[in-house]
């Protein structure tokens, strides 16, 4: 642990001087024992092993099966048209999956091609990737680090780390301190700086600890690379229902195969009737439809500031019951804030732009703020330091002309800020007079001051005062508020720089804090009343955390927060118990994360993870879902991520959870659709066999039924409105199965009725013409008619069938007959479809149809409309048991 040894120590070990730095023969065999300074990518995946990857699905093995079959047939169109089927599938996810994967990418781009090195005594400039560890490193304000170092001198040195931290501030460097404690947070190790920060004040030199994949960067790289995306609650329960259909068709094959055996048909008969009924079995255009039905949820999504990039996240979504939340950028504004100020009238609220009257002192108090800093805030955007940029805002909101302000006080002198004082001076000349002003730490400032202004009237200080000071300073203090005090004075003339902070008068003190977003409050509890606890994961100070997480809802009591030190005193079983009791999580490196996410999913939790830095990226990658900002976030985490936000509201994850449990309801619906025309496919063909009949449908038609006419309700039905009721019931059990909530008597209902209506219409075929099923010798035309009758029997059952999916419970009057369009078309285009066979005689030949009369079709459309019918008197039963049981 580098942080834990002294300049000296680090030195020595590295075998370095720090005034001659490595000789270049020396960097040059360090070059070769440790490497460049690079991030190692994971090896890319090809589009075609991309492509590969969206074939190993049960689902696709049964119809990679059915076209083996139907090739064996010689019924090439269908194997063609089922290959398509499967490529349509693949390619849907592969057009997702390309966009995604490029968080080592992004991580390689962060460390910067220069580095200002000191080699050979002389100072040059290299290529970050020959930097080695031994290397002494010159740091200057602007300058992006290259690599993990050991300070070993520094000069009001200042750094960015918030990707790495998540802090909202620079983070104050000391080179001279040491930190014992090998467990001290990644954000608290002042006499370190990190590969990819930012030099934001100051100066200072450092040497070259840790390079490549060994620096903190390099370890989240490694962490990316090495966790394991596990597969989403959808793709389980596909490969399921996959495996379930593929063993039923074997198992309805082998039953037919033996029944045909002892009936005595021939054996070229016995395999056609088999595959029929395998056929029958298998939803063909499930795996497409599934894919389609979520490409569209993905484009609806996308128009809502949520763009997904792996297809099966959408329903997801719909499955979380935690949402793991960074708090900088995401929770908060990142941006600091004063919230109040205190002086001997007391303390004031301030209210972010409006009016707010101010006394003369307050006024001072942000004239002084102002005219000690550096930095810039015109039109809505800031320069420099953000509490600098807070106090400009401070001003603004107290009414103060800071431009005029600005022109009348003329810069003649200041003491820069240092990490020893904690203060920083200016001396500013107004309209002939000399004004001292200082701002910095009030336990450092109020040591320096011995007048006090109350009032408009300065007063020697006394104890008293001091108490107060410290009263209020305690107070912003508790409610995670940091203090900034200021203070002035009125001299003769120019003075030296060491004269300035010398018997100041007291003015007050700020506090500040990075506020909420105005919109999370209330996307929290909505959250919460959908049964989604809200968790908040940050870099910050367990206090702050806190203060922000009991404010915004997330947490009652600080018994709920917990630091990444305290994490490490438990075992990682123990954690693993104990992690769903907190709600905060402060003080935790990019590490932490990783655990924290792990331990609430091994509960059974289904857990988004948000966040924008760097130091989020393994977090995000190790999540159900990972959700990145899209304007502040880093790229690479949104590489990391599977779902990325255009708009950085923690809002827009509360709806596109919305969204996500809706696009599932609405795959229910298509999967149960499907499963159940397949059943009366399955009953049809099955009980015909049983009792001895012809098969009422053959292959061909059976396929033309599951790849087209089905498909188009199916997916009209993935695009069905939304329930508005949705985030009033809790998370569904990631392990449900699509047959819960009564889907499974509905399947077996529906797919009864429909193979009984079937055979019913197999027979009226044979009956009509004066024969009956069961007869020895029947004309070719008439089993034909009667299979024509059978198919269309079918399809339009199917099709209005597909009317009374759309809710399990309400009628179809309720939700509007006419409320999904794409619904009614796909049911006319089936009609269409029917007749398109029937009528067109190339068509009829290649199904083996016959036309109907006028009978025929007025017992197909009647028999059609009973399964709906049958279906809208059901639900009369479940709606009066609801409600005698005051649901």
């Amino acid at each position: 642990m580098w942080f834990t040894k002294s300049n000296e120590e680090v030195l020595k070990e590295l075998d370095v001087v720090v005034s001659q730095g490595l000789s270049a023969e020396e960097a040059k065999v360090r070059l070769e024992k440790y490497g460049p300074n690079q991030l190692l990518a994971k090896k890319k995946k090809s589009i075609f092993r991309l492509f590969i990857a969206q074939l190993q699905e049960w689902l696709i093995y049964v119809l990679f099966a059915a076209v083996v079959i139907t090739v064996f047939m010689g019924e090439y169109v269908d194997a063609a048209i089922i290959l398509l089927v499967i490529t349509i599938n693949a390619v849907l996810g592969v057009v997702q999956e390309v966009k995604a994967g490029k968080a080592i990418e992004s991580l390689q781009k962060m460390t910067h091609p220069k580095a200002l090195v000191r080699r050979n005594g002389e100072v040059v400039e290299i290529h970050s990737d020959q930097l080695v560890p031994g290397d002494i490193l010159i740091l200057d304000t602007g300058r992006y680090i290259s690599a993990d170092i050991r300070l070993i001198e520094s000069a009001n040195l200042q750094i960015e780390e918030s990707a790495l931290t998540g802090e909202s501030v620079p983070s104050e460097k000391d080179a001279s301190l040491l930190h014992p404690d090998p467990k001290t947070p990644l954000g608290d190790r002042a006499n370190t700086a990190f590969m990819s920060t930012l030099v934001t004040n100051g100066r200072g030199i450092g040497v070259v600890v840790e390079t490549g994949m060994n620096t903190e960067v390099g370890k989240i790289a490694n962490i990316i690379n090495t966790e394991q995306k596990s597969k989403t609650p959808l793709e389980i329960r596909l490969d399921q229902l996959g495996k379930t259909l593929g063993k039923m068709a074997i198992g309805i094959c082998i039953i037919i195969f033996l029944i045909a055996l002892i009936q005595g048909r021939e054996l070229v008969e016995m395999f056609l009737m088999s595959v029929s009924l395998a056929v029958a079995a298998i939803p063909e255009g499930l795996a497409a439809i599934v894919a389609v039905v979520l490409s569209i949820g993905v484009t609806s999504m996308s128009k809502k500031n949520a763009i997904i990039k792996k297809l099966p996240a959408v329903e997801t979504l719909g499955s979380v019951n935690m949402i793991c939340s960074d708090k900088t950028g995401t929770l908060t504004q990142n941006k600091m804030t004063v919230k109040s100020y205190f002086n001997l009238e007391g303390e004031t609220t301030v209210e972010r732009g409006k009016s707010n009257t101010a006394s003369d002192d307050a006024k001072l108090l942000a004239k002084a703020m102002v005219l000690c800093s550096d930095a810039t805030y015109t039109n809505g955007h800031g320069t420099g330091d953000p509490t600098e940029i807070a106090l400009l805002i401070f001003a603004d909101d107290l009414g103060i002309d800071r431009k005029k302000l600005i022109t009348e006080n003329r810069r003649a002198g200041e003491y820069s800020f240092d990490s020893d004082r904690k203060l920083m001076s200016t001396l500013n000349e107004e309209k002939g007079t000399f004004t001292v002003y200082t701002k910095g730490a009030i336990g450092n400032l109020i040591k320096i001051c011995t007048h006090v202004l109350e009032k408009g009237k300065v007063i020697p200080i006394t104890e008293a005062h001091r108490q107060q000071y410290h009263n209020a300073t305690d107070g912003m203090s508790n409610n995670a508020l940091r203090t900034l005090g200021a203070a002035y004075k009125q001299v003769g003339s120019v003075i030296e720089a060491a004269e300035m902070e010398k018997d100041l008068i007291l003015v007050g003190l700020v506090g500040m804090i990075d506020p909420p977003r105005p919109e999370v409050k209330e996307s929290i509890l909505k959250a919460k009343q959908a049964g989604i606890t809200t968790i908040m994961i940050t870099g910050d100070h367990k206090n702050t955390a806190f203060a922000i997480a009991s404010e915004l809802g997330i947490a009652e009591n600080i018994d709920q927060a917990i630091t990444g030190q305290d994490m490490e005193d438990f075992s990682e079983a123990e954690f693993a118990e104990k992690a769903v009791n907190y709600r905060v999580f402060a003080r935790v490196s990019p590490e932490h994360k990783v655990q924290i996410v792990h331990a609430l999913k091994s509960h059974g939790n289904i857990v988004s993870m948000t966040g924008d830095g760097v130091n989020d990226a393994p977090s995000l990658n190790a999540a159900d879902i990972g959700v990145a900002m899209g304007i502040t976030g880093t790229d690479v985490a949104k590489g990391a991520a599977d779902m990325v936000l255009t708009d950085d509201n923690f809002a827009t994850i509360v709806s596109a959870i919305e969204h996500g449990r809706n696009i599932y309801n609405n795959i229910k619906k298509s999967v149960i659709f499907l499963l159940t025309c397949n059943l009366g496919e399955v009953v049809t063909m099955f009980v015909a066999i049983l009792i001895g009949w012809e098969a009422p449908l053959i292959a061909t038609q059976l396929l033309w039924i599951n790849l087209i006419t089905d498909s188009f309700p199916a997916v009209a039905l993935g695009m069905d409105p939304g329930n508005p009721d949705v985030m009033k019931e809790k998370p569904r059990d990631a392990k449900e199965s699509f047959f819960a909530g009564g889907a499974g008597l509905h399947v077996i209902l529906g797919g009864f009725l429909i193979g009984v209506l079937t055979i019913g219409a197999f027979w009226f075929g044979y009956y009509e013409h004066g024969y009956s099923p069961f007869d020895p010798s029947v004309p070719v035309e008439t089993v034909e008619y009667a299979r024509t009758m059978a198919f269309m029997v079918l399809v339009m059952s199917q099709l209005f069938y597909s009317l009374a999916v759309r809710h399990g419970s309400k009628s179809i009057f309720r939700i509007g007959v006419f409320s999904n369009k794409y619904l009614i078309g796909a049911i006319l285009l089936g009609i269409f479809l029917q007749l398109f066979v029937i009528e067109i005689p190339v068509m009829q030949r290649a199904f083996h149809l016959q036309m109907l009369d006028l009978g025929g079709w007025v017992m197909a459309i009647s028999l059609g409309l009973v399964p709906l019918l049958f279906n809208e008197i059901f639900k009369l039963f479940i709606r009066s048991g609801k409600r005698r049981k005051g649901l």
